[in-house]
């Protein structure tokens, strides 16, 4: 579900078009102050768990906190796990209506992590799940320490492109960018701050 509006505003964006994708990166959306707001309103009011998966028939923890918030019957199916939406929060809704003009796509739901440090990490992976449809877009937003966002190509791995993801900054993935391209936030020695990632999404109903 579309909304009408520009995808990119050529005053405050960095467009970047990768071999069959497309990201929009806005380093400053929310100023300092807001930015540090919402980060400490989501520390308080996310119900934050660390999940599990199975690897080689053993429980293995997610190296991060995570949650999933969104409209109701937006569940969320990935690394064998099935996640049912809680409630939006206000300071949720707050920041996805900030998104939504920008990112010209309505948002039903939204995965939350909690990188506690730079030990905390996230694994190559796409978002490619059924439930998102063909070519979704998905607004990543990004408060506390920066990180690096890297991106490889599926099907040729030397094929990269890396991003500095700082706070409250504003990152657009769209076309087919998760079709053919997957990403990571590799742990770091050089970070012991925390940071908090929201990726905005638009689940499909199930038929």
């Amino acid at each position: 579900m579309n909304v009408q509006g520009s995808f990119f505003n050529e005053e405050d964006a960095t467009k970047i078009s990768l071999l069959n994708g497309e990201l929009a990166y806005y380093p400053q959306f929310f100023n300092g102050q807001e930015s540090s707001h919402f980060m400490q309103i989501l520390l308080e009011t996310i119900n934050w768990k660390q999940e599990s998966m199975k690897m080689y028939g053993k429980e293995v923890l997610f190296p991060r906190l995570m949650a999933w918030y969104g409209d109701a019957a937006t569940s969320y199916s990935f690394s064998g796990n099935v996640f049912q939406p809680e409630p939006w929060t206000a300071g949720l809704l707050q920041i996805r209506d900030r998104i939504t003009p920008i990112s010209g796509q309505v948002f039903n739901s939204v995965l939350l992590n909690l990188y506690r440090n730079g030990n905390d990490s996230m694994g190559w992976h796409a978002d490619d799940e059924p439930e998102l449809g063909r070519h979704p877009v998905i607004a990543s937003v990004n408060f506390g320490a920066t990180r690096r966002f890297q991106l490889r190509y599926k099907s040729e791995h030397q094929r990269k492109y890396e991003l500095l993801l700082q706070h409250g900054s504003l990152l657009v993935m769209k076309g087919p960018l998760q079709e053919y391209w997957e990403h990571q936030v590799p742990k770091t020695t050089k970070v012991s701050d925390g940071r908090i990632n929201l990726t905005f999404r638009f689940i499909h109903p199930k038929r």
